[in-house]
């Protein structure tokens, strides 16, 4: 599912997903390395165009990874202990984006939000979103969790902080 379909699907997650990779411009990325053991590095997301877009650089790690196996976390990075922030996690495959005009668009984006655009040659994944979710803790310790699962209903619950542990 792209961007465009799961912001349809999960207006609200989408949007606190949005709000979280604007805020530091940054998220990490969770892929599997050939031996089976995760890897986790630092990317820059752009949503543009209906696709949540992941340029890698050109035979990085990360990218020959998910050259070899498309599953991945892109999770938000989180700035503080205390969790108010909150933190989106989103799970699903790329898809490797190999056509020319694709790419022209996206280094068009990148280069106005950014002002810089990929030199070439550069690896180009669209992230194929099939569940996502978001958790964020308020001051008194409560606990609110949001779950989505492509072509399902967002499941929202919060969790009661007791002073102990938490009451489901």
């Amino acid at each position: 599912m792209n961007w465009a379909d799961f912001a349809r699907e999960a207006p609200e997650l989408a949007r606190l997903a949005e709000e979280r990779f604007e805020a530091t411009g940054l998220c990490l990325i969770g892929t599997i390395r050939r031996d089976g053991t995760p890897r986790i590095s630092p990317i820059e997301p752009l949503i543009a165009h209906s696709h949540l877009y992941l340029g890698m650089m050109w035979q990085s790690q990360k990218a020959l990874d998910l050259l070899r196996d498309p599953r991945c976390l892109v999770h938000s990075t989180v700035s503080n202990k205390d969790g108010t922030e909150g933190e989106v996690k989103l799970r699903g495959r790329v898809l490797e984006v190999p056509d020319p005009a694709e790419r022209e668009r996206f280094g068009l984006a990148l280069f106005e939000k950014t002002g810089w655009r990929p030199p070439g040659p550069y690896h180009l994944f669209a992230l194929d979103i099939q569940d996502a979710a978001f958790v964020k803790f308020s001051s008194d310790g409560d606990q609110t969790v949001m779950r989505w699962r492509a072509g399902g209903a967002v499941q929202s619950h919060v969790r009661k902080w007791t002073g102990s542990g938490y009451a489901d």
